[in-house]
């Protein structure tokens, strides 16, 4: 069963275009991954950014994220964060037409 998982980044005062730009690196380290459906990062309204991720296993997503290239991530935007970014692990719960209804 895949799983959605967001992770919101709490960039330092300033630093939220460069935060974007410093996860390229590993965002596309990221997508060669097993597993990896979805890795996508969003500017939100209240100055944060969120990655949106979509796992085909719970198991990619656990080797996710010990992995070399959640690594090169971490490593980018270390000096650009506020703190550990609030991720939340969800499960989809389809509603509606298929293409629609899920992530």
């Amino acid at each position: 069963m895949t799983v959605v998982v967001t992770a919101v980044f709490q960039p330092k005062p300033g630093k939220q275009t460069e935060l974007a730009e410093a996860m390229r690196r590993g965002i596309e380290a990221v997508h060669t991954e097993k597993g990896c459906e979805l890795y996508a990062i969003h500017e939100a309204e209240d100055g944060t950014v969120t990655m949106i991720e979509k796992w085909t296993t719970v198991e990619d997503l656990d080797t996710h994220g010990d992995s070399d290239e959640v690594k090169i991530l971490r490593e980018d935007i270390k000096d650009l964060i506020e703190g550990p970014a609030v991720v939340t692990r969800m499960t989809p719960f389809p509603v509606g037409s298929p293409e629609q209804g899920a992530l």
